[in-house]
């Protein structure tokens, strides 16, 4: 589709670029310094799609947005920023913007991001509520964060089940809280069960609640986590680690929208927006006979994966600004880690992520005097509580692992060996990870991860329809 579009961003090269990719595309481009002029071509009536910057030398991007809606509803903005953070995306959601886009951004993204707001209906503005950079809980503005900002302001005006995965200590209880936070269940509870915190017999009485005979011939009910988040947002953390029985029951929540407590027989009404998370490999728990097909699909409705800290080094500085500012508001002392430090901070592998990160801060912060920190201090921190992580290297070979686990595996059949078939089950779950992370350092790019296997591109294509291999492009 030919379109008229509007370009507003006081940057004259950026100006420019635009132009040039849109026209290539086959549209006509308009392209203004300021938003007075963007404002005087949207009030004539010029224009199929407008383009804006947040940041302008009259006015904010996001402040003209509303006016746009009210005097032509039909007419999309995309809101693009070099104030990369989450709630930069998400006020950008909330005046009503189509999309938004950090900068720098890809131009291929940006085409896209032109095509579906030419050609779909944009969603409706949430409507403005305040929110103060300091009550967001996430922080980092490297490429990584900024996909995954865009898809929680996107998220924050549904009642869309949400499965994030990560590792441990990579923040998947922070987004949960911020969906809820910052969407329509905001004014409901948030309440957070971890499935490994609790033991097995009892978490469907947690969940669920428990009736029973009372003393005196009655009934007493117990209440479970369902009924405490009603109206509000229910947090099922670890769900890798739910027992079967109590799969089967939240699986009857999601497709019924009702439950029974134990023991019960009156259905309940279940009015929850459900989040799960896990640092673990659901399908690979499904083909193990450990969790239901049929709820992870339930539950996988928006994946939404958060990368590791090793993934994003570029938001250690900011991150670690972020926990000391967070100790000084608390009573601690000012302090800094000079440039020295925070380079080492970025060498650093990071097993525990985010966590150990604010963990080790905090430590230093009230180990030493000075105000402000140096390499050798962090040097000597890390070596004493992870010296062969701070190397980055490995301390196990893949073989070495690979026949301790399998020594375990024949150990723990102490009845007789194991099932038949042994050699392709292990083949099989070693090739699955194997593809899988391949083409995650390829950036999904099948050609490049053939070359890195040693593959031809057709067999690998085969391979990753047999092993259900999702593959997702431009993010790594």
């Amino acid at each position: 589709m030919n379109a008229t579009i509007l370009v507003a961003d006081d940057d004259r090269a950026i100006r420019t670029v635009l132009s040039q990719a849109l026209t290539r595309a086959g549209h006509e481009v308009r392209t203004a310094a300021d938003a007075a002029t963007l404002w005087r071509w949207v009030a004539d009536g010029l224009g199929d799609l407008v383009i804006t910057d947040v940041v302008m030398p009259d006015e904010n991007g996001l402040d003209l947005i509303p006016r746009i809606q009210k005097l032509r509803p039909n007419l999309r903005v995309i809101a693009m920023s070099a104030q990369n953070t989450l709630l930069t995306a998400v006020k950008a959601t909330e005046r009503g913007a189509f999309d938004y886009l950090a900068k720098p951004f890809d131009l291929g993204d940006l085409t896209a991001a032109v095509s579906r707001a030419l050609t779909q209906p944009g969603p409706a503005a949430a409507g403005d509520r305040p929110a103060e950079e300091e009550a967001l809980p996430i922080v980092g503005r490297s490429p990584a964060m900024q996909e995954i900002y865009r898809v929680l302001a996107r998220l924050m005006a549904s009642d869309l089940t949400v499965l994030i995965s990560g590792e441990s200590g990579t923040g998947k209880e922070l987004v949960a809280r911020a969906l809820h936070d910052f969407g329509r269940r905001k004014r409901g509870r948030f309440v957070a069960l971890s499935m490994a915190s609790i033991p097995r017999d009892m978490i469907e009485s947690e969940l669920f609640g428990h009736e029973a005979a009372g003393a005196s011939g009655g009934t007493v009910l117990t209440t479970g986590r369902f009924q405490e988040a009603n109206g509000g947002t229910l947090f099922l953390d670890e769900i890798g680690d739910m027992p079967l029985e109590a799969q089967t029951r939240l699986l009857r929540v999601l497709q019924e929208g009702e439950f029974t407590a134990v023991g019960g027989r009156a259905p309940v009404r279940a009015n929850v927006r459900i989040l799960a998370a896990t640092h673990r490999d659901l399908r690979q728990l499904i083909r193990q006979g450990l969790f239901r097909e049929d709820l992870y699909y339930r539950l996988n409705v928006v994946p939404l994966r958060l990368p590791a800290l090793r993934e994003r080094v570029e938001d250690i500085p900011d991150l670690v600004r972020h926990f000391l500012n967070r100790l000084a508001a608390a009573g601690g002392g000012p302090k800094i880690f000079d440039a020295g430090a925070l380079e080492r901070l970025q060498r650093y592998d990071w097993p525990g992520n985010v966590r150990e990160l604010e963990n080790l801060v905090r430590r230093i912060a009230a180990l030493y005097a000075e105000d402000v920190i140096g390499g050798p201090i962090v040097e000597a921190e890390l070596a004493s509580v992870a010296p062969a992580a701070s190397a980055g290297r490995p301390t196990e070979s893949l073989g070495a692992a690979a026949e301790r686990h399998l020594r375990e595996f024949f150990s723990a059949h102490t009845h007789g060996l194991p099932s038949r078939g042994l050699y392709d089950r292990v083949v099989r779950e070693i090739e699955r990870p194997l593809i899988a992370i391949s083409l995650e350092a390829t950036r999904g790019n099948q050609i490049r991860a053939a070359e890195l296997l040693g593959l031809n591109r057709n067999t690998l294509r085969k391979k990753i329809r047999e092993l259900d291999i999702p593959v997702i492009r431009g993010v790594k």
